[in-house]
């Protein structure tokens, strides 16, 4: 046997979880000496690898279509690291290792204009650093009880503590990760590390604009979401009226539309916060599958009416913060590919071409309501079972096929009469002793 296919060791993978709290930055002053010598170096960095970074133009010829495509290259990290380094030492007036730092942040920045350069999404002309941040490097901070001691330069530091905070008890005994320091606060992120369970139950998610749709291999469950979908809608007539008033009064309008532009995240976050923990409470021990949508081609396909209703959704938002809390309560969440998922039969796999409130299937007469059809088929690819489904009985078929609604083939497949509610998919998990 192949020694990269041979296990050594038994126990699976530690798994962590960072939970970051803010603190405000009461040492500005000091701060400014960090954030200014750091942002020096990072604009030398960004300016050396910019001078050796090759834009090549090219001309993409589709059909009768002709396309331009932008080809980005980076000088390699590997080859110039040590004469940047050099050259970065030269102007440092801060720890050594704040030098490494600056780097890898220069190839960071430069690696994500390049992805968007290259799709389109980005002028060709060098990244601008707006507000600069520096996050510490481990070996740059020493934790002591609750208070973190940061170094700027040889036997000169900063110390930062969160021993009388609202957060102070629910960090107890976590490690901390790399700090970063802001110009007014500094962000803690602790490690918290995942305790393995096995998921006892399956919720399958459909997200709508006021609604998600779920079932959970026994029921359908509903969701409402209009409360968040009139609080997007309120701030989006508040705002315009901001924007009108902005428009005529200068920077005085730019900071009030700031402050409601905040206010509206902090809402809105406030909200996705709370339905999340109400939801994992509801559902512990749990393998969520939720769509994997992208919101630009929904765009392309809808009127602008709908698209100002898209607009309002914060489906990502939502699937984002379930990814990052259901570990804490021993879930796990999948994204599933929503093609077809709407449309299709999951008795017999036929694809409807008509789109309407309820789906109804020509092949078998299988009926039930669009939404709650797209969350039983998402639960059937979840749970891995997108064609031939082996009973006691016999077998079925269920899940997603594209047939695109070709009849003439109800031989080819088993007809089966159960309705959705009795699609249940029991698993059995046996544990080792």
């Amino acid at each position: 046997m192949p020694k990269s296919l041979r296990l050594n060791d038994f126990q699976p993978e530690e798994e962590y979880v960072y939970l970051t709290y803010s603190l405000k930055n009461d040492k500005e002053e000091e701060s400014k000496i960090l954030l200014e010598n750091y942002k020096h170096l990072l604009h030398k960095a960004l300016d050396w690898l910019w001078e050796r970074t090759k834009i090549e133009r090219k001309k993409v010829k589709k059909g009768k279509k002709i396309f331009a495509k932008v080809k980005v290259t980076l000088p390699k990290k590997k080859e110039v690291y040590k004469a940047l380094r050099d050259e970065l030492e030269k102007i440092n007036k801060l720890a050594s290792h704040y030098v490494d730092k600056a780097i890898s942040d220069a190839y960071s920045i430069l690696k994500g204009w390049r992805r968007r350069a290259e799709k389109g999404q980005a002028s060709l002309r060098k990244p601008t650093l707006r507000k600069v941040y520096v996050r510490v490097k481990s070996t740059l901070r020493k934790v002591e009880g609750e208070e973190v001691r940061i170094t700027v330069r040889p036997y000169e530091y900063l110390t930062f503590s969160w021993s009388h905070t609202w957060f102070s008890r629910r960090v107890k005994g976590l490690d901390l990760g790399e700090p970063i320091i802001k110009e007014d606060k500094v962000h803690l992120p602790f490690r918290y590390k995942l305790p393995w369970f096995t998921p006892l139950d399956f919720l399958s998610i459909d997200s709508n604009l006021y609604t998600l749709d779920a079932y959970d291999g026994d029921k359908f469950v509903t969701f409402s979401l209009k409360e968040l979908y009139s609080l997007k809608y309120g701030m989006e007539l508040k705002r315009g009226r901001i924007q009108s008033f902005a428009s005529k009064h200068g920077s005085k309008g730019k900071v009030l539309m700031e402050k409601y532009s905040h206010r509206e995240r902090n809402r809105v976050l406030d909200y996705i916060h709370k339905f999340v923990n109400k939801l994992l409470e509801m559902y512990p021990l749990t393998m969520f599958a939720v769509e994997k949508l992208n919101k630009q081609e929904m765009f392309r396909d809808a009127n602008d009416k709908l698209s100002k209703r898209i607009s309002r959704t914060v489906w990502r938002t939502i699937h984002r913060v379930l990814k990052y809390k259901a570990p804490l309560y021993g879930s796990f969440v999948k994204e599933v590919n929503p093609y077809h998922t709407s449309k299709s039969c999951p008795r017999c796999g036929w694809v409807s071409r008509k789109v309407g409130r309820t789906f109804h299937c020509e092949r078998c007469g299988f009926t039930l309501d669009r939404q709650l059809n797209a969350s039983l088929n998402i639960y059937l690819k979840m749970c891995g079972f997108p064609h031939l489904f082996f009973t006691p009985t016999g077998s079925r078929w269920v899940g997603v096929i594209p047939l695109k609604g070709r009849r003439g083939m109800s031989g080819a497949m088993p007809r089966d009469s159960g309705e959705a509610q009795r699609l249940r998919i029991d698993i059995k998990y046996y544990e080792i002793l």
